[in-house]
């Protein structure tokens, strides 16, 4: 008789999409709060928006206590900057020292899918997407989660992004003004929490331009 090993893994999915948009002179970052394993929802109230710095958000999706893990080392990371520095970190910077955290756990990493939303030095929207290991690129909208492969493609249709192989180099913005980006933002969740099962029950609006930071709330579908 064979013997049966338990099939154990040290990471779970807990589902949820998240979206951010970066406009001229603002940003957009939004989440689902449901959080789910497998077919059992464990609460329909959680944050997947952290505050980093003044100006960068931080929306995770994947495993949620690695998310936490995570979040708690930037913002040690981000404590020591402000005592050497004696100031906030840019969102740029912010974006780097993510990528630098995730890669160097790579060989057992954070199972955890980021966009970083924010505001540049010259006060324009700054969105980074990011893979599991650090991977990283700066662009005007992106979507990660278990709602992107149905969020991306109504991103792309609406918003086209320049492609960063063009010469001269175009500025990775949206064209939307802000109140268009978050009609936008609600328009595909309410669609992604048709289809997506781990996707619901409210959405979590953060918008930052230069007055400074609000938050939004709209309900999702609940079943």
């Amino acid at each position: 008789m064979t013997k049966q090993h338990a099939n154990w893994s040290p990471y779970d999915n807990n589902g949820g999409s998240v979206v951010a948009i970066a406009g001229a002179d603002y940003c957009v970052v939004a989440a689902d709060t449901r959080m789910s394993t497998g077919y059992s929802i464990l609460t329909r109230g959680y944050s997947k928006i952290s505050k980093l710095a003044d100006k960068a958000f931080m929306a995770s999706s994947g495993f949620q206590a690695d998310v936490k893990a995570l979040q708690k080392h930037l913002s040690a990371k981000h404590s020591i900057y402000q005592h050497q520095h004696n100031k906030q970190m840019s969102c740029p910077a912010m974006a780097q020292l993510l990528s630098n955290t995730l890669y160097f756990k790579r060989f057992f990493p954070y199972y955890a899918f980021n966009v970083l939303g924010g505001l540049d030095n010259e006060g324009k929207g700054c969105v980074f997407t990011y893979d599991a290991v650090g991977s990283y690129e700066r662009v005007g909208y992106s979507a990660q989660g278990s709602g992107s492969t149905l969020i991306m493609p109504f991103l792309d249709n609406q918003l086209k992004s320049p492609s960063p192989l063009l010469l001269p180099a175009v500025d990775a913005v949206t064209p939307l003004s802000e109140g268009e980006a978050i009609d936008l933002v609600k328009t595909v969740f309410a669609s992604a929490t048709e289809r997506d099962i781990y996707t619901g029950d409210r959405l979590e609006i953060t918008v930052l331009n230069a007055n400074g930071t609000r938050t939004e709330f709209m309900e999702l579908r609940k079943d």
